[in-house]
């Protein structure tokens, strides 16, 4: 791991010359990776670990680190770091110990925003980061800042520029169900998977009109599951056909193959309720895959989740817009060499990290 971490991030560019002459920039990065892996939350309690003398000679011993520098200089440094460098460092990073076979797999975008820049008067508007992850493994790929959510469209669309995608398949929110997004997902040579609502209203009703035909919907290939957690029984349907010459769109979204449609049903103690989605692939699916994909949007989510609950990221009271996004990283970066290192050691446990406090 250390080779993986100080190799891949020594050449982060920073906003101002500096000598390493007390710590190394990489080497702080090495100390809030690995404070995060032992879930501390905050640089405040990153440096009350590092300096522990137990940890300290860990991390002399194991990453060759010999000093660690006081809390305000682990901020001031962290504030020398651009984090569109480290961002490129970290998409790197993470393709190093991507699996070769990778092309059947989903690429789920979505973004987030820190609630706590709300109140820092310093950032006029609060920071809303888009992450690309790999689903099925639980890696996130890369991120990219914008300073607001109605900027998100834009802001995946650079995204998927900068992501090197080959055959997989690409889900987004109907928020990005865009045609100039499917249109990059393309050239960058994978599939897409757009659900479709009422920004696309004319689209909706459509494909809509198409499904709830009785008729017209015992043409698609169909499948069901059930799944019941905590009391919940739920049924997912899944509706796909590749006989759509007759949408009147077509040939507005590249490469467009498929429509699909997922029917929810849900039995809880208060009562039975449905949902339908309606969907855009440039992939002739099954209704296996469409499920399958489908499904794999939500696990970004996940990921937001424990930056939210287990990292208290939008507890951060830092001030500095570049510090809150290059945490932000760090705590992804931590995420990543967890779901790798049970993915390398095919294990379905939960890992319990250590930290070196007396």
């Amino acid at each position: 791991m250390r080779n993986g971490i100080t190799e891949y991030f020594e050449d982060v560019e920073l906003y101002e010359e500096y000598d390493g002459y007390f710590c190394s920039v990489p080497d702080i990065i090495t100390i809030v990776i690995l404070g995060s892996i032992c879930g501390l939350r905050n640089v405040h309690q990153i440096h009350q670990w590092a300096a522990n003398d137990r940890v300290s000679k860990f991390l002399k011993e194991n990453f060759g680190i010999n000093h660690v520098p006081c809390y305000y200089w682990i901020l001031s440094l962290l504030k020398y770091v651009r984090p569109e460098s480290l961002n490129r460092c970290f998409v790197d990073w993470v393709y190093s110990f991507m699996p070769e076979k990778s092309g059947d797999m989903t690429i789920s975008l979505d973004g987030k925003t820190i609630c706590s820049t709300l109140k820092i008067e310093k950032i006029k508007s609060p920071l809303h980061i888009i992450s690309a992850q790999v689903s099925e493994l639980g890696l996130t790929l890369a991120q990219r800042c914008t300073d607001d959510k109605s900027n998100e469209i834009s802001a995946v669309q650079e995204l998927l520029k900068e992501v090197k995608l080959n055959g997989q398949m690409v889900v987004a929110d109907a928020l990005n169900c865009q045609k100039e997004t499917a249109e990059i997902i393309i050239d960058q040579k994978a599939d897409y998977l757009l659900c479709v609502k009422d920004n696309h209203p004319n689209l909706k009703k459509n494909i809509a009109d198409f499904v709830q035909d009785r008729e017209l919907r015992e043409t698609m290939h169909t499948i069901s599951k059930n799944e019941k957690n905590r009391g919940r029984i739920e049924t997912r349907t899944a509706y796909v056909t590749t006989e759509i010459a007759w949408l009147d769109q077509k040939k507005e979204w590249k490469n467009l193959k498929a429509i699909g449609a997922i029917h929810s049903e849900f039995i809880t103690k208060k009562g039975t309720s449905d949902e339908w989605h309606y969907y855009l692939s440039s992939r002739e699916l099954t209704p296996e895959e469409l499920l399958h994909h489908a499904r794999m949007e939500w696990s970004v989510e996940t990921m937001h989740w424990l930056l939210d609950v287990h990292f208290e990221e939008d507890w951060c009271r830092i001030t500095s817009k570049e510090v809150q996004q290059c945490l932000n990283m760090f705590r992804k970066a931590a995420i990543n060499l967890i779901k790798n290192f049970k993915m390398r050691n095919n294990s379905k446990t939960a890992i319990q990290s250590i930290c070196f406090f007396e």
